[in-house]
């Protein structure tokens, strides 16, 4: 058990910072939820603390290490569109890169010194192999995986210079939502493929969009490994545990080491919801790798972590619940 330690998670409105902060909480954490809610949700904090604050802010930040007190920070405040990074990079350099530099200094004045990131499998680039390993050389093609990358270079500098600790955790696709449906994927606007496909199901838009349907895999769709947003939460937490024991700072993969195709999920989400998807296809969108499969054997070893939700169908039927308790 955790005891009474503090932990300050910026972006802990959002989707994965919120599933966090509630199994934060039911560890036996204090959480302090740092977040601007330019893209979260005031009602998806739940538990712990809440304040109002901007990373870019570096009095702010100062002034919650000093009332708070936190024993440890994890961030997910970030911006994570890919399509849009491409268009606007400076957004994605000042708050993915930039902020993250404000948030480490305020640790260093604090004494804090452990962190846990939460990171992408978009810092690898194009996989040379599947499923990807953590050792698998990191290119990114995107200003959105570079500014991650960015900050896991910054974090070993840190790390090797001010004593930092942290672990780097690089998610592949996050999905589902809570089982109790108290907190679940709330985009605006919605880009990730399972809440969209929901989204059809549920009447509120006429149709799902396959951007490619002439890729080298099984059906011509691309493949993407889906990991539940829970499993994360709790990796999150191992993790922390992790360097709360002495464990050494390092990266790792969350996946489920398995992928399904984009018509995979589809015809998944018609069974579970039992409704008509209507579908178009569509060109391919660059930059869109075939397959992105983690490995995920480094996490399982040293952290003791592997999913609790590896069958698509159970994710899929988390994020139903929670789409109808929403919109149905």
């Amino acid at each position: 058990m955790s005891g009474k330690k503090t932990i300050l998670v910026a972006g802990g409105a959002g989707y994965i910072g919120s599933h966090l902060n509630r199994a934060a909480h039911e560890r036996g954490y204090r959480t302090v939820v740092y977040d601007n809610l330019v893209c979260g949700h005031k009602s998806a904090v739940q538990w712990g603390d809440f304040l109002l604050g901007d990373l870019a802010d570096a009095g702010q930040l100062r002034l919650a290490f000093r009332h708070f007190r936190p024993d440890a920070v994890m961030h997910f405040a970030a911006h994570a569109c890919v399509g849009e990074s491409v268009a606007d990079p400076e957004k994605y350099y000042l708050n993915n890169m930039a902020a993250t530099l404000n948030l480490l200094c305020a640790m260093r004045e604090a004494d804090c010194r452990n962190f846990i990131f939460s990171s992408t499998c978009a810092t690898y680039g194009i996989p040379r192999q599947i499923p990807i390993a953590e050792e698998h050389p990191q290119a990114p093609v995107n200003p959105y995986g570079r500014s991650k990358l960015m900050v896991e270079t910054a974090l070993a500098d840190y790390a090797a210079a001010y004593g930092l600790r942290y672990v780097n955790l690089r998610y592949f696709n996050a999905a589902g939502a809570d089982v109790l449906a108290r907190t679940g994927e709330d985009h605006n606007p919605e880009t990730h493929l399972i809440p969209l496909v929901l989204d059809a199901a549920a009447g509120r838009r006429p149709r799902v969009s396959i951007f490619g349907a002439d890729y080298d895999t099984p059906d011509g769709t691309c493949v993407r490994d889906y990991i539940h947003v829970d499993d994360l939460a709790r990796a999150h937490l191992l993790a922390l545990e992790y360097l709360f024991g002495g464990g050494e700072s390092g990266s790792f993969n969350l996946g489920n080491g398995r992928g399904y195709s984009v018509k995979q999920v589809i015809d998944c989400a018609r069974a579970v919801t039992g409704r008509e998807i209507t579908v178009i296809e569509g060109p391919r969108r660059a930059g869109d790798p075939p397959v992105l499969v983690g490995g995920t054997e480094l996490a399982e070893r040293v952290l003791g972590w592997r999913p609790d939700f590896p069958r698509l169908e159970d994710i899929i039927g988390t994020a139903w619940a929670w789409h109808k308790k929403r919109f149905c």
